[in-house]
């Protein structure tokens, strides 16, 4: 099986806006997990506006689907520190614990 070339900046970037638009989804989930209507139609927008990228990238050669994989699972993990790290801040939450009972 022969692999298509890559470009590193096309695939850097594919990494880097998938991280990103991963981060923002969290963002997104929160917001309406709140039921923050101006603060989820936001993030919603900024979302599709990166994950457009990505997918322009990937659809014009499949292997950027794994850089895809990587910018996404990078998004995600970093995002749900930062909120991990903001509920410690705050007083009487923990962790991502509904009443701030500990770690998870």
């Amino acid at each position: 099986m022969v692999l298509p070339s890559i470009d590193p900046l096309i695939a850097g970037g594919v990494v880097l806006t998938t991280a990103f638009t991963d981060a923002i989804y969290v963002q997104f989930t929160a917001a309406v997990a709140a039921r923050r209507r101006v603060a989820a139609a936001s993030w919603s927008s900024v979302w599709y506006l990166l994950a457009a990228f990505a997918v322009i990238s990937y659809t014009s050669n499949w292997v950027y689907v794994l850089f895809a994989a990587v910018g996404s699972w990078i998004g995600g993990f970093l995002s749900i520190t930062a909120l991990n790290r903001a509920a410690l801040s705050r007083p009487g939450e923990g962790r991502g614990a509904p009443h701030g009972g500990g770690p998870t």
